[in-house]
């Protein structure tokens, strides 16, 4: 199963997906944005979460609500809705 979570990365937190099975730290399948606390800003890859999201990731309780407040599911509802 794969997780989109943070891992450390200097004061910017990273945004990854990564095995379920690897530690924080420990070697992620794609870097799909970043996020810094400190200034309270955001880069996501959208189309690259979009297709984990698709393919049956779940995001951390953090992660998720970083892509709540940048309105990543509103996407993936508009592509799930233009499909079917």
């Amino acid at each position: 199963m794969v997780k989109l979570r943070l891992k450390r990365c200097g004061r910017k937190q990273r945004i990854v997906a990564i095995d379920v099975r690897s530690r924080r730290e420990g070697r992620d399948l794609r870097k799909v944005g970043f996020y810094d606390p400190i200034k309270n800003q955001t880069y996501l890859n959208v189309p690259a979460i979009l297709y984990f999201l698709e393919k049956g990731a779940q995001p951390t309780g953090t992660v998720h609500d970083i892509f709540r407040k940048a309105g990543v599911f509103m996407e993936l509802r508009l592509n799930q809705t233009q499909f079917t």
